[in-house]
């Protein structure tokens, strides 16, 4: 009886599944082993694990060569067969320690129901832990950055920015539909392309950035990607609750004369500009505030005029 021998090792699922692509378009059949290089039966192990690729002793030199023919060479390092990370790790902005993380957080329970060995995990857990992270770190921005707002604003701002809709706008933006690893039925129905799959995934992406770098990564990586949500509800509940119309009708019950809104000055670059408002009546300065966009400054400035005439 021939043996098995290991032409190839990794701990990528997406590499593994290549390599056997390829040996298999070559016609040399393939097993994934993991334990004993000797042992019969093929088996996958952890995503996070190490996975050998075995063939039939009189193809091993074969198969040598063929994936050696298929590597990328960088100078004199060998590098993986296939980066299949590099594009989204730019596009996040972190750099993976450990990509097994990375690729787990990918990984959709459709592929792991199809793994017959059981060895494959999904990134439900990862997606419970990133849920929590999300919200701490929206939570923790809004109170910094809007402390006269009520808890009311504040939590209609953070529904809006880690609702669905929102998280899978963001997970399409970085492109995360074409890293998913799904199993067969979810690829040929449109996996890739469904807004709750893609928050789902968005969710344990945030969860393996946490875990690879810690809070402070994860929450660089979310304020960088939901800062302009965060605005845009801002100033949505903002103007949902109209200060401005407010103080109009609270200045004419006064006899006084209408609000004059104007900038008092801005700073920043063009793409992070800050504006300070200032409401004016009569003269006098009711209220200051700065924003990123002209109508939340001039809400929240018209809000503090409220509170300074009630």
């Amino acid at each position: 009886m021939t043996l098995p021998v290991v032409v190839f090792s990794t701990t990528s699922d997406i590499e593994a599944s290549v390599v056997t692509a390829l040996l298999d378009s070559h016609g040399i059949a393939s097993f994934r082993i993991s334990g004993n290089p000797q042992a019969i039966l093929p088996m996958t192990v952890h995503a996070l694990g190490e996975i050998r690729i075995a063939v039939a002793e009189e193809n091993a030199e074969s198969s040598r060569r063929i994936i050696e023919s298929h590597r990328e060479d960088v100078g004199t390092r060998v590098v993986r067969l296939r980066d299949e990370f590099e594009d989204l790790e730019r596009r996040t902005g972190h750099r993976f320690r450990d990509r097994g993380l990375l690729e787990h957080a990918l990984t959709h329970k459709s592929r792991a129901a199809e793994d017959a060995s059981g060895g494959v995990a999904d990134n439900e857990s990862l997606e419970f832990l990133g849920d929590a992270v999300l919200g701490l770190v929206v939570a923790d921005l809004l109170f910094r950055r809007y402390p006269g707002y009520t808890e009311g604003q504040k939590s209609k701002i953070k529904a809006a920015v880690v609702s669905t809709q929102s998280l899978g706008r963001h997970a399409e933006r970085l492109r995360l539909g074409e890293h998913l690893i799904l199993g067969r039925g979810e690829e040929k129905t449109g996996g890739r392309f469904k807004q709750a799959l893609l928050a789902d995934a968005y969710e344990a992406l945030i969860a393996a950035i946490y875990l690879d770098g810690g809070l402070p990564a994860a929450a660089a990586f979310l304020e960088r990607e939901l800062t302009d949500a965060i605005e845009a509800g801002s100033v949505q509940t903002v103007v949902g609750q109209d200060f401005k119309s407010a103080l109009q009708e609270r200045l004419q019950a006064l006899g006084k004369p209408l609000p004059e809104y104007r900038l008092a000055g801005e700073a920043g670059p063009d793409h992070r500009k800050e504006f300070n408002i200032e409401v004016v009546v009569a003269g006098e300065v009711l209220g200051a505030a700065t924003g990123r966009a002209k109508k939340e400054a001039e809400q929240e400035a018209a809000r503090l005029a409220l509170a300074r005439l009630a």
